[in-house]
């Protein structure tokens, strides 16, 4: 089982059937105690924006958010972009993995300029990339 664990995961991406494989592989490792499915980035957007105004965000906000890049009206980026303006417990607490299918190095590159990811992984999770995650 992995070392580490993240009490709250966030997958975001419009692939239901990605985010059902990637939900069960993460139950799988059992790394999280609860696992949040977002089909687009603008409601996972709008599901922090919500958190972080609860007195208990610390609580309830995701430790990771598995983000895919190529979405319907707000991509991965457009996504990091608004991240980027959310407050500091948000960007402290919520570390998040760039999860893709693309083999595009531009993207990848294009990852690496924001802070925010930690980790460039292609999808779909596997049981090894999984128990490696240290971030």
């Amino acid at each position: 089982m992995a070392d580490k664990k993240y009490p709250i995961i966030m997958l975001i991406d419009d692939n239901e059937i990605d985010n059902l494989i990637n939900q069960k592989m993460i139950e799988a490792v059992a790394i999280a105690e609860k696992i949040y499915i977002h089909t687009s980035a603008k409601s996972g957007l709008e599901f922090l924006r919500n958190m972080e105004k609860l007195e208990l965000a610390d609580k309830i906000l995701p430790d990771l958010i598995f983000l895919d890049i190529d979405m319907p009206l707000m991509d991965g980026f457009q996504f990091l972009d608004e991240f980027e303006k959310l407050g500091a417990l948000v960007k402290k607490k919520c570390k998040v993995i760039m999860l893709t299918s693309s083999i595009n190095p531009q993207d990848y590159n294009r990852a690496k300029k924001y802070p925010t990811i930690k980790l460039f992984l292609n999808k779909p999770l596997s049981f090894d990339t999984i128990k490696e995650i240290n971030v």
